[in-house]
């Protein structure tokens, strides 16, 4: 076994005994926003959050959002339980989504129902990200926001469904809009382009936050792509000649000239 081998065990050996001991820690509603619009002959209650994971070595599955409503009179108009992806380990989930109310509702609350654990199968690393680019968000005449970009999938094996949300921030940084679309059939090392529309943004926009993640309540998605493996950075073998005599130093106690 290889000296990196065993530190890798190691590690997971050792982060497996914290887990066992102390137990995975929640998930945490870090961000949080809401708004009514007029939609039609009634209203739409639009939200946006963002979930934290400090888990490095649990993906959170199973977590479901909890939407509620009340009207001016304190009456309950809209409850909604949103099922959300699986938390990536270590990483934030943001989620977001919409419903109708025939009445004016006056109040929105976000709140979650706790997560199940799903120990990884991989190191944390193994989890890649997946690459968002040419992000562009641009104001429409109707007052809702239009953002397009590019997804890529930077695993060997195609994902078959990706969950895109794009957060809206104002020059502090607080998150005032967010909406979700999600893009299929993303091959291997390629890209394809997203477009959302965010309904019921108030204030300035001055920065724009795109995630991805799998699509689905559960890690199984993203944990077979990591078994997969990555897409090669680079591809293309040099074309210059290798150097008659190797230019780098020798290792320590080398004798060899």
């Amino acid at each position: 076994m290889t000296t990196a081998l065993v530190v890798a065990a190691l590690a997971m050996t050792s982060c497996a005994k914290e887990d066992k001991k102390e137990g995975p820690q929640p998930l945490a509603l870090k961000e949080q926003v809401s708004s009514i619009v007029r939609s039609g002959a009634g209203y739409a209650v639009t939200w946006a959050g963002v979930l934290s994971n400090p888990n490095r070595w649990h993906f959170g599955e199973n977590a479901v959002a909890v939407v509620t409503a009340v009207d001016a009179a304190g009456k309950e108009v809209v409850h909604l339980e949103q099922p959300l992806d699986a938390a990536p380990p270590g990483r934030p989930l943001a989620f977001s989504g919409q419903v109708p109310s025939a009445t004016r509702p006056v109040h929105v609350k976000i709140d979650y129902r706790p997560a199940s654990w799903r120990q990884i199968s991989h190191v944390p690393s193994a989890f890649l990200k997946f690459p968002i680019s040419d992000v562009r968000t641009d104001k429409l005449k109707d007052g809702t926001h239009l953002v397009t970009g590019y997804v890529s999938d930077p695993f060997r094996k195609p994902a078959a469904a990706l969950a895109v949300t794009a957060l809206l921030r104002d020059a502090t940084g607080r998150l005032i809009g967010g909406a979700t679309s999600h893009v299929k059939d993303v091959q291997p090392g390629a890209r394809r382009r997203f477009i959302i529309t965010v309904e019921g943004v108030r204030g300035s926009v001055a920065a724009t936050d795109v995630q991805a993640t799998t699509w689905g309540s559960t890690a199984a998605t993203y944990e077979e792509l990591a078994r997969a493996g990555a897409v090669p950075l680079h591809t293309t073998a040099p074309t210059t000649e290798p150097f008659a005599k190797d230019r780098g130093y020798p290792p320590p106690g080398d004798r060899r000239q």
